[in-house]
């Protein structure tokens, strides 16, 4: 079927409970699942005989002590029992919904790279898998809080064996830019990528970021985030999954004509900055001004733009 690969936090306090959720949820998709945790932590050992997943302790990691993606990625597709490998958070909780997607999305293309959004919801007890109705009611709580990630978020790429080479950067696990960068290797590569998110319910189980010592600022801005971007080759490498070439919805897989929206976005706004105040207000408060004189004239006011502004 599919081998899921990660690397966990520490497994203390609420990461303890929120990543045994997620690697239990795996083990549950299908009979031959396969699960490869990659970590040098006694802990790491401890679960994966306690969960009967496999251990691989190792794994190379940056100067500042994150995995290195590079290394994981090329040892996960050497070692993994199954041809459809898929790399996760393991904060992230997935049902028979993504298998379905799995077959769909493989059963179409023999090289491809799938991936949805997720939805963010507080989870602070272990979840009891021996009640059958576990997942059903886990995907209610998610829906329910109503808290979708955009598209910049991604936690799970699933893909066909070999779809990533040597040629990975090492980038620092954990941190950010590699994942948006792996979007873009596929897509300039030309392979399709399908975003699942109409018919998969990722559900990630919020958290702290006390793991890293400068807590969110030092994941977000430290020295393996920056590096990272450098590694990309800085933000116009850097894709979203509203950039996927295909969609799978409800009736099936379809192409995807919002990527090329988002292409144009990026050429007149790669900064990310919003196009309304970069480029139409600028220009908006230009023209205003040249025609001040004549429109005090006619009687004409900016009141219908002030609205605008209001309303935004």
């Amino acid at each position: 079927m599919v081998t899921l690969f990660s690397t966990p936090k520490p497994f203390q306090g609420h990461s303890n409970i929120i990543q045994r959720n997620a690697l239990k949820s795996w083990k549950l998709l299908h009979p031959d699942v396969e699960v490869i945790v990659f970590g040098d932590d006694q802990e790491s050992a401890e679960v994966c005989a306690e969960l009967g997943l496999r251990h691989e302790p190792d794994v190379a990691k940056t100067e500042f002590g994150a995995v290195r993606l590079d290394d994981m990625f090329s040892k996960a597709q050497a070692i993994a029992k199954h041809d459809l490998v898929c790399y996760i958070n393991c904060d992230i909780i997935l049902t028979q919904d993504f298998v379905r997607g799995l077959e769909q999305v493989s059963a179409a293309h023999a090289e491809f790279l799938m991936l949805g959004r997720r939805w963010d919801v507080d989870i602070t007890e272990c979840i009891d898998f021996s009640n059958p109705n576990w997942a059903e009611e886990t995907r209610r709580k998610s829906l329910a809080a109503n808290r979708r990630q955009t598209d910049w978020w991604i936690d799970y790429f699933a893909f066909s064996r070999g779809l990533y080479g040597p040629d990975l950067p090492p980038f620092a696990i954990g941190r950010t830019a590699w994942d948006n960068w792996l979007v873009w290797k596929v897509i300039h590569s030309r392979k399709p990528v399908i975003d699942v998110s109409r018919v998969v319910v990722a559900i990630h189980q919020n958290h702290d970021y006390c793991h890293h010592p400068q807590g969110k600022q030092g994941i977000w801005s430290g020295e393996d985030a920056r590096r990272n971007l450098e590694l990309a080759g800085g933000y116009h490498r850097l894709r979203t999954i509203a950039d996927a070439t295909h969609v799978l919805t409800p009736r099936g897989l379809a192409r995807n004509p919002g990527r090329y929206w988002m292409a144009c976005k990026r050429f007149v706004d790669p900064s990310g900055v919003s196009l309304l105040y970069k480029v139409w207000l600028p220009f908006w408060h230009f023209l205003l001004g040249v025609t001040r004189p004549l429109r005090h004239a006619l009687g004409f006011r900016a009141g219908a733009m002030r609205r605008f502004q209001r309303k935004g």
